[in-house]
């Protein structure tokens, strides 16, 4: 096809907000899951030992995420076949959640937690890989900007489930379960993607491999940012401000997350009318570093909300264009399930490197010179964008 005639063809916007519904989903499954609900389940079971047991688990689920991301995105690519492997991950996720509602050892949910990892990045994986199949590069930008609605829904359902009197510990595991399904199920049931050609050109993988790797290391970087941020904020406003309350922390993470989804929106369109995938990306990641610049400087809760205000948006906005973008530097689409996993480690792995950095670096500097850390890890990811090409 000519390239004019590949340029002009694009994917239905239908089939781009179904998409971006069920990646939503895919955040409900974990976001409150993992941040809320985990925690609650394992003081139930292990009470005192509740920290060994979490640590454990935390630790485990990170190795089962990242290996079943891998393993189902390659198999879907090998089956040829989305769908199925997303449909048999969403029911596997939602009936192994309504099962943690009956354990009653510690062992026993950890091993549950270890299948559901799995089940969920059965489900993930192959969801990941189907954008690859279906959008066009010149919606790349635009599917970025979708993707930012998945973190603004998982905590929005965070904030649902603990809304007074409307669920106890079972019910709001059964009701993440039930917005998982009405946000995946749309995309399975009606989503009809036109036949469009997305495909990367196998013949090239050599070229390709410079900016996969590239976009591998740059997202790496700022997760790590993002990672050390979304587990010790509570603690680092706290060293700032001893009285602020656990529910103001939630709503301030709650509104950047929201606060970002037309920001990311917006440049994504611009990166797709302009042709410059990569230019919002660099600049997203420099300003997540002046965001740490600054809560590195901050000495008064007004300035360290500022600072977070800029770090957060900067950051969600730089991981939803990411995942779009990263689909444009695949190096071979008949692999693309695989190579997908392969950059689902950037969201993984940093959950191994941040607690050991943040006890090399806090007792010592305070959270000052962790975030000075941070800040040259996102400038040098702005930097390393900076130097892609411009397709």
């Amino acid at each position: 096809m000519p390239a004019e005639a590949m340029e002009a063809t694009r994917q239905s916007p239908r089939f781009l907000w179904l998409y971006a519904l069920a990646w939503a989903g895919g955040a409900i499954a974990y976001v409150p899951f993992l941040t809320i609900l985990l925690p609650i389940r394992i003081t139930a079971v292990a009470g005192t030992d509740n920290i060994r047991w979490l640590a454990l688990i935390t630790f485990s689920g990170a190795i089962a995420a990242s290996v079943g991301n891998i393993l189902f995105g390659w198999l879907s690519d090998r089956t040829g076949s989305r769908r199925g492997w997303i449909a048999t991950g969403l029911a596997l996720n939602v009936g192994l959640l309504l099962a943690m509602t009956v354990v009653v050892a510690p062992l026993a949910l950890l091993g549950l937690i270890l299948l559901w990892q799995l089940g969920l990045n059965m489900m993930l994986g192959p969801l990941s890989a189907w954008a690859g199949d279906c959008v066009p590069r010149v919606q790349m930008g635009l599917l970025g900007g979708l993707l930012a609605f998945a973190p603004a829904m998982g905590a929005l359902a965070g904030v649902l489930i603990t809304l007074p009197d409307l669920a106890g510990p079972n019910g709001r595991i059964m009701l993440v379960a039930a917005l998982i399904v009405l946000c995946v199920a749309p995309a399975l049931l009606f989503g009809r993607p036109l036949s469009v050609p997305v495909a990367v050109d196998p013949a090239a993988p050599v070229q390709a491999r410079r900016p996969f790797i590239a976009m591998w290391l740059a997202r790496l970087l700022v997760q790590i940012a993002e990672a050390a941020l979304f587990a010790f904020l509570l603690i680092y406003f706290r060293s700032v401000q001893p009285g602020i309350s656990e529910s103001f922390i939630a709503r301030l993470f709650c509104v950047v997350l929201v606060a970002a989804v037309p920001i990311a929106l917006a440049a994504g369109r611009w990166a797709d009318r302009n042709r410059r995938p990569f230019l919002p990306l660099a600049i997203a990641a420099m300003l997540s570093g002046s965001g740490l610049v600054i809560l590195s400087l901050s000495r008064s809760v007004d300035w360290a909300i500022g600072g977070y205000i800029v770090f957060g948006l900067a950051t969600t906005v730089f991981l939803s264009l990411h995942s779009g973008q990263t689909l444009r530097v695949l190096p071979r689409s008949e692999h693309r399930g695989r190579d997908l996993g392969v950059f689902n480690l950037t969201n993984t792995v940093p959950s191994l490197i941040m607690p050991w950095l943040t006890l090399a670096l806090v007792p010592s500097f305070g959270f000052a010179g962790l975030f000075v850390l941070l800040a040259l890890l996102a400038f040098t990811s702005a930097t390393i964008l900076s130097a892609l090409p411009r397709t």
